[in-house]
């Protein structure tokens, strides 16, 4: 009788990880910790991005990050980045000409200013897409 638990030739065994997958959840977790962050600081308070549906958004596409670090896949890994970079760039910048048009109404300078919230968003979201780019060009060198 044969044996039905051999195989016939090695077993291949897939990587799980990839290049960028350390990256990936480096900046996943920035977004993701920077979305209930405050995004501006004022002086009469502090105004944090879960107060806003971009903080939301933010906060509710980062873990998208983490399981692109996770897929094997390169094209796969790119899209996510990609999706978690974007919205937090367009917050950010949304954010940014707040900070900008509060402090030109005010008059002052130091009327309002970016929140260490902002800052890691727009971190996390460079990282993301530096990590895009850096798997988009490795696929194009591989042979």
């Amino acid at each position: 009788m044969a044996s039905t638990s051999s195989t016939s030739g090695t077993a291949v065994r897939r990587r799980v990880t990839h290049p960028g997958s350390l990256a990936m959840i480096v900046g996943g977790l920035c977004v993701f910790v920077g979305s209930v962050l405050p995004w501006i600081s004022t002086p009469l308070g502090d105004i944090p991005g879960h107060a806003s549906y971009l903080g939301w958004a933010t906060m509710a596409a980062a873990p998208l990050a983490f399981a692109g670090a996770v897929l094997p896949f390169r094209r796969v890994a790119i899209v996510h980045c990609l999706v978690v970079a974007l919205p937090a760039v367009v917050a950010g910048g949304i954010y940014l000409a707040q900070v900008v048009q509060l402090t030109v109404v005010a008059g002052a300078f130091p009327t309002a200013w970016p929140g260490m919230g902002l800052v890691m968003i727009l971190g996390g979201a460079v990282i993301l897409l530096r990590t895009a780019w850096r798997l988009r060009h490795a696929a194009e060198r591989r042979p």
